[in-house]
C-alpha cells in the first residue's frame, strides 16, 4: 500500500458496515489509518465483529446504531460522530436492501422501504455530513450503487430503481460540492461474492459465471480496494464518476 493510499487522521462513516462489503470496506479504510465508524440497524453483534476485525488491523472502529431511512435518526447519528470525533471526512453511503419479485405482486410497502433505506438513506447520510465537510473544504463520498442500475434486472424493479436514483444522487452532488472540495462517486458491483450470492443456487450461478468475461465473482476486498481509493487523495481529481467492478459482466 502506498503512502498516498493512506488516510490517517481521517474519521469515515460505513452504513451498513456490519457485514459483506460493507465490513470489508470499514476493516479497508481502518487499515488505511482512518477512524471508522460502523454503522449497523439491527444486528449489533455482527458491529462488533467488524469492529474487531478493524481493531486486529491496528485500525480504530466504533459502532454506531441508526436507521438510514429515517431522517431524524440520520441527523442524531451524525451529530454524535461528529461530536466524539470532530467530523466526518469520507461517507460510504453502503446500506441497502431488496424486496425481489415480479412488479405485478410488489406491495406498496416493498417498494417504499426499499427506496427508504437506498435512496432516502444516502440521501439523509449525505445532506447530514455535508455542513461539516464544506467548513472543512475537504470531503469523500461514495455511494454503493449496483451493475443493475445500469443495465436493469427482472424481478428487482424497487431496487434496480433505487440504484439507479443512487447514480443521479451522485452526479447531482458531484457538482453541488465540487466547489467545496468534496468528491463524490458511485461504484456499481457486479456478482460478489456474499451471503446474498451465496444462497443462489448453483445452476443459476453457473449461469453468471457463464456470462462474466473473467469468469468468476467477485471479493468483498476488490470492491473495499475500490472504495479505498476513491477515499484516498489518490482520487483527488475524480468526482461525479460510476465506476464498474464487475469483471467485464458490463461495458
Amino acid at each position: 500500500m502506498t503512502n498516498q493510499l493512506r488516510i490517517e487522521g481521517r474519521v469515515a462513516l460505513v452504513t451498513g458496515g456490519s457485514r459483506g462489503i460493507g465490513r470489508a470496506i470499514s476493516v479497508a479504510l481502518a487499515q488505511a489509518g482512518a477512524t471508522v465508524w460502523v454503522n449497523y440497524q439491527s444486528n449489533a453483534g455482527a458491529a462488533e465483529e467488524t469492529v474487531a476485525l478493524c481493531e486486529q488491523t491496528g485500525g480504530k472502529a466504533r459502532a454506531i446504531h441508526f436507521n438510514v431511512g429515517e431522517s431524524a435518526a440520520v441527523d442524531a447519528g451524525i451529530s454524535h460522530v461528529i461530536e466524539e470525533s470532530g467530523g466526518i471526512d469520507i461517507l460510504i453511503n453502503n446500506a441497502g436492501i431488496s424486496h425481489d419479485g415480479l412488479v405485478i405482486r410488489l406491495k406498496d410497502e416493498d417498494w417504499s422501504r426499499t427506496m427508504r433505506v437506498n435512496l432516502d438513506g444516502a440521501f439523509y447520510c449525505a445532506r447530514a455530513v455535508a455542513k461539516t465537510m464544506m467548513k472543512a473544504r475537504r470531503g469523500r463520498i461514495v455511494n454503493m450503487s449496483s451493475i443493475v442500475g445500469e443495465m436493469g434486472n427482472p424481478g428487482q424493479v424497487p431496487y434496480v430503481a433505487s440504484k439507479a436514483g443512487l447514480i443521479g444522487l451522485t452526479k447531482a452532488l458531484a457538482k453541488e460540492l465540487a466547489s467545496r472540495g468534496i468528491t463524490v462517486n458511485a461504484i456499481t458491483p457486479g456478482f460478489i461474492d456474499t451471503d446474498m450470492t451465496a444462497a443462489l443456487p448453483e445452476k443459476v450461478r453457473e449461469q453468471y459465471l457463464q456470462e462474466i468475461p473473467l469468469g468468476r465473482f467477485g471479493s468483498p476486498d476488490e470492491v473495499a480496494q475500490l472504495v479505498l481509493f476513491l477515499a484516498s487523495d489518490m482520487s483527488s481529481y475524480i468526482t461525479g464518476q460510476v465506476v464498474g467492478i464487475n469483471g467485464g459482466l458490463y461495458m
